[in-house]
């Protein structure tokens, strides 16, 4: 994933590591066919998933004396292209293998896998199978399990176990350890990873809500069977109801010239920037230790995370609780927790420290946080907080600003000059001190034109150049993001358009606004009057149309017999640059345009026109009639000022 700091683009994506060796008697993980440019990949301790990314490092010829598949070939980085089986995948390499490419790559290369990338869209089943349905992995332990006398966590080791957080394990054969039973071992717990080798989970609450605990520390176990799930995605059992897949979505901050980052409900990465941009990001957590602080205790799991720029608090929102006797607590999604100021790696309260948090009480889930003058405003599902700084003992304080509210994805709210704007789920609102709804003459277009299945895509972005706040959004029959509506705060007007982006980066540090599109480029907006994100220049189709006027209250036919455009071409490139005047008539206010004719009037002005003069004369009749002006040319752009219509009563018929 690549994140804007500074007015670069760094890859800083998050890894972990596992070294194949020759374990399984082939010298090395990688097989080259005679003839292909698809080199298969073997590892059993990882299954990545298609458009998962990885990393060769160490890896050797694949060839004893000639060939084509070279270690430079392999050693870089890759996009998983097909999954084979649990234990292998294909790459595709930007070569052909031979019939000499028959090595294996060595017994030292080192394979490492980012972040998975997860879903780019929502994705709904229904139905006998339709979830995540992996055969699961058995895996042989003995002894694994550690007990600690008072304690319900249970650690497991279990070398390269590969599995992620909140991965279900399922035990069986296990026997009696430190006071904690057969019976209550082999059972099925979601897990936390302690390290590569290692695993914890948490014994839970007996039927009276107190906390299963082991009676002295001890290790054993016995021969225990571990079903893990297949890879790092699903979860070995089957479902018999409808169930969604959400997207990922990424949230990140500056903390100083240092980045912080996390996928919506994973963990927190932090990024270093002494240690350059060829440096990856680790987890919070690590960073923590590094800096000699309780990592354990910073925050496991996020919705989002923000920094405080002026208090410099790095905050979660969405995280598990502190408990100074239990690290790796439940997830609470209406949970807001803050580090020590100053620090982003103190997570622990104390009376030396401000670090703390806070429980928002309406809604089941934090949905969005935005960064506003002196106040974050904090949507739940259900209402609208104010978080302010009020400085030791309490640090932070809530206020409800309005409940019963709606916001329709963790990217739908943005902040320009103060003034945080946001979609509903079903109209727009903003806030400027108190929370107003945004009346919207396109809100009955926008609302029935966006499909809600794939709601989370819709974002908010600012183009300040012009006064503008626009909201992309999946049209009804769309996947992905392919339309959009536009506030014009100075204005307050409403336009709308199509437009694929996923992403948005408005000017300041830039010139121009950047857009992120489908084909995996970055698109300055505002620079030029063509389209040229394609092989070559396209026009940009623009218009503006008024709604219908009449004479009276319409009770008269109207006769259009001149126009007096207001014009200008300005900063356009055609040599010649024309725009066309269209009067679009109607018979009645519901018969369709163009009755009982509906002519088109043509103005071509030489390049520059610093003021339009001049008048058009055409014969148009109709009850009530509309005005456009549109272009559809290249190198054209142009600004309408204030035209004339004289128009004048032609009968009732």
């Amino acid at each position: 994933m690549y994140l804007n700091r500074g007015g670069a683009y760094y890859d800083i994506t998050p890894v972990f590591d596992t070294t194949v060796n020759a374990s399984t008697g082939t010298s090395g993980p990688f097989f080259a066919s005679n003839g292909s440019n698809s080199v298969t990949v073997v590892d059993a301790t990882y299954n990545p998933e298609a458009g998962d990314y990885v990393i060769f490092s160490g890896a050797a010829n694949l060839y004893s004396s000639s060939g084509n598949v070279s270690a430079v070939v392999l050693n870089t980085e890759y996009e998983v292209a097909s999954i084979v089986n649990a234990t292998a995948y294909t790459v595709i390499i930007p070569t052909t293998a031979t019939a000499n490419d028959t090595l294996h790559g060595g017994n030292v290369t080192t394979i490492t896998y980012s972040l998975p990338s997860g879903n780019d869209v929502y994705t709904i089943g229904t139905g006998w199978g339709a979830g995540p349905w992996p055969t699961p992995t058995l895996v042989t332990l003995t002894d694994p399990f550690t007990t600690t006398a008072n304690s319900s966590t249970v650690i497991v080791t279990a070398t390269s176990h590969g599995l992620a957080n909140t991965n279900s394990v399922r035990f069986s054969n296990a026997t009696a350890v430190g006071g904690v039973s057969a019976a209550l071992l082999n059972s099925n717990y979601d897990i936390t990873v302690a390290n590569a080798n290692a695993y914890t989970f948490s014994l839970g609450v007996d039927g009276y809500g107190v906390p299963i605990i082991a009676t002295s520390s001890a290790t054993g176990g016995g021969t225990v069977t571990a079903s893990y799930p297949n890879g790092t995605r699903g979860w070995g059992t089957g479902f018999t109801t409808g169930i969604g897949s959400q997207l990922r979505l990424w949230t990140q901050d500056n903390f100083g010239e240092d980045f912080i980052f996390a996928p919506r409900g994973g963990d927190l990465y932090y990024w270093d920037a002494n240690v350059g941009v060829t440096t990856r990001a680790i987890t919070l957590e690590a960073a923590a230790n590094n800096a000699s602080f309780a990592g354990q205790f910073v925050p496991n799991t996020t919705n989002q995370i923000i920094s405080s720029a002026v208090q410099r608090f790095v905050i979660c929102f969405g995280a598990n609780p502190y408990d100074p006797g239990e690290a790796n607590t439940d997830f609470d999604p209406l949970l807001v927790r803050w580090s020590d100021q100053e620090n982003p790696f103190d997570w622990v309260p104390s009376a030396t420290n401000q670090s703390g948090e806070q429980r928002l009480t309406i809604g089941s889930s934090i949905i969005q946080a935005v960064n506003t003058r002196q106040e974050i405003v904090v949507y739940t599902d259900a209402a609208v907080y104010s978080m302010q700084y009020l400085g030791p003992p309490y640090v932070f304080g809530f206020q409800l600003l309005q409940d019963n509210i709606s916001i329709m994805s963790p990217r739908a709210a943005i902040t320009i000059n103060n003034v945080t704007y946001w979609m509903g789920t079903d109209k727009f609102f903003s806030y400027s001190g108190r929370v107003e709804t945004l009346p919207s003459s396109l809100r009955t277009f926008v609302f029935q034109n966006l499909n809600r299945d794939q709601s989370w895509q819709v974002f908010a972005a600012s183009n300040e150049q012009y006064s503008e706040v626009w909201w992309f959004y999946p049209s009804t029959n769309s996947l992905i993001v392919d339309s959009y509506v536009i506030y014009n705060y100075l204005d307050r007007v409403w336009y709308y358009g199509t437009m694929g982006r996923t992403a948005w980066l408005d000017s300041g540090i830039q010139q121009n606004p950047i857009g992120a599109d489908y084909n995996r480029r970055l698109l300055n907006h505002e620079d030029g009057v063509d389209d040229v994100s394609g092989p070559s220049a396209v026009a940009i189709v623009s218009y503006i149309q008024s709604s219908d006027f009449d004479i009276g209250d319409g009770h008269n036919f109207g006769f259009v017999w001149r126009i007096l455009p207001d014009i200008t071409f300005n900063s356009s490139t055609a040599a010649n640059p024309s725009g066309t005047m269209v009067v679009k008539p109607r018979t009645n206010a519901g018969s369709a345009y163009g009755a009982p004719n509906e002519p088109t009037v043509t103005r071509t002005v030489a390049f520059p026109v610093e003021q339009f003069t001049g008048q058009v004369y055409t014969r148009i009749r109709g009850r009530q009639m509309a005005f456009r002006m549109e272009s559809t040319n290249l190198g054209v752009t142009w600004q309408l000022g204030s035209p004339r219509i004289d128009i004048r009563p032609d009968g009732r018929r």
